[in-house]
């Protein structure tokens, strides 16, 4: 298994820690803001998409087909911070991180939003002075019980389970 270290400073960059860290569980309490350093850090479990899809197309390593890894997140030059859906105060409270995304103040400027959108519609927005943000695994793989589901929109544009 191979442990991930990704840096993120533009939104092409972004799409690909979005991706990995997708379905990724975090407790409330183990998200800070941290104003003297100008920084937002999360400990979460994510979802290893990469080892399903290689079990996917029949390539075995030798790992469970599923697997969590603990992961690091940390966003840079953070001015502020608002919560949306999420109480502080329920610490063992679980979220699942559906995607990361960056919007610039402005065309030729630095400074933007990043929100992080939590399924149950919970958010976390970022106002950051430029992107910089950091993704690391932290130490090894564990069995996943399952694979994360989501819901699909069938052709008549219902919901569906996929």
């Amino acid at each position: 298994m191979t442990k991930l270290h990704l840096i993120a400073f533009d939104n092409e960059d972004l799409n690909v820690v979005s991706a990995h860290l997708q379905d990724a569980v975090v407790r409330v309490g183990d998200m800070a803001l941290l104003p003297r350093e100008k920084r937002f850090a999360a400990i979460l479990n994510r979802f290893d998409w990469a080892r399903v899809a290689a079990a996917d197309e029949g390539v075995r390593r030798g790992e469970p087909e599923m697997a969590r890894l603990r992961t690091a997140l940390r966003f840079e030059r953070v001015l502020g911070a608002k919560l949306s859906g999420i109480d502080v105060a329920r610490t063992d409270e679980v979220l699942v991180l559906l995607a990361l995304s960056f919007e610039r103040s402005g065309p030729e400027d630095p400074a933007g939003t990043v929100m992080l959108t939590f399924a149950g519609q919970a958010a976390i927005r970022l106002e950051v002075e430029c992107l910089e943000a950091e993704m690391k695994d932290l130490g090894p793989s564990w069995a996943a019980r399952a694979r994360p589901r989501h819901p699909v929109d069938d052709e008549s544009g219902s919901p569906r389970s996929g």
